[in-house]
């Protein structure tokens, strides 16, 4: 189930049908309010979230969303009239792992919302990685630096998880949006460098382990 919060009606329908004839179920809400009432009963695959809303702004939404366990990691798309770089950082900042400013295209949004689903489904692993105090158990996705539980976004555990199975090999920016957000994103290279930001932030003395590589990418320190 796909929940799409969206204040207009005419795209808040053409996106509810779009969606629903490419195979996926969804359910859409004019405000906030609808929105947690709806999400009290049923937690969904993925949001689509819009920025501009009545009662609750969708930034607001967004925090309350990555605060909460249960949510913490639910796959968040930003849809918005607001297309600045500023607002595009400031959505991401927030956890967001996508954003996509309208007017868009149908095709385009699903194409999005199937990468970030497919990305979103736990792999059946039970092995475990190591870099430095950092350790991640892929089968409960769970992160621990120095013994102590961090709380990351998916995109941020995916993005750890990719670094740490190339350790000690430089990854481009370009490389980690094909890989990690699944498409192109036409050069928008600013979106690995706000979650790596965000990363870093949140592992603490630990962030010393993902190397920067000036104008090329980034690097994970070699395990073992």
């Amino acid at each position: 189930m796909i929940y799409l919060v969206e204040d207009d009606d005419s795209i808040r329908e053409l996106v509810i049908y779009t969606l629903q004839t490419t195979g996926l179920q969804a359910s859409g809400f004019a405000c906030a309010k609808d929105f947690w009432e709806a999400l009290k009963k049923e937690q969904p695959q993925l949001v689509l979230l819009d920025i501009m809303l009545p009662d609750e702004d969708g930034l607001t939404i967004l925090k309350k969303l990555r605060s909460s366990g249960p949510t913490s990691r639910l796959p968040v798309i930003m849809l918005t009239a607001k297309g600045t770089e500023y607002d595009k950082v400031i959505g991401l900042d927030s956890g967001a792992d996508d954003y996509i400013p309208k007017p868009f295209g149908m095709m385009e949004l699903v194409s999005r919302v199937k990468a970030l689903l497919r990305r979103s489904e736990p792999e059946q692993k039970t092995e475990t990685r190591q870099a430095g105090p950092i350790v991640v158990d892929l089968s409960k996705h769970t992160v621990n630096v120095n013994g102590n539980p961090v709380v990351l976004t998916y995109k941020e555990f995916e993005l750890l998880c990719y670094l740490m199975e190339n350790a000690g090999i430089v990854l481009t920016r370009d490389q980690l949006l094909s890989k990690i957000w699944g498409y192109d994103f036409d050069g928008e290279t600013r979106t690995v460098d706000v979650h790596i930001r965000t990363l870093r932030q949140k592992l603490g003395d630990a962030s010393k382990c993902i190397e920067t590589i000036r104008g090329v990418g980034y690097k994970m320190e070699e395990i073992g």
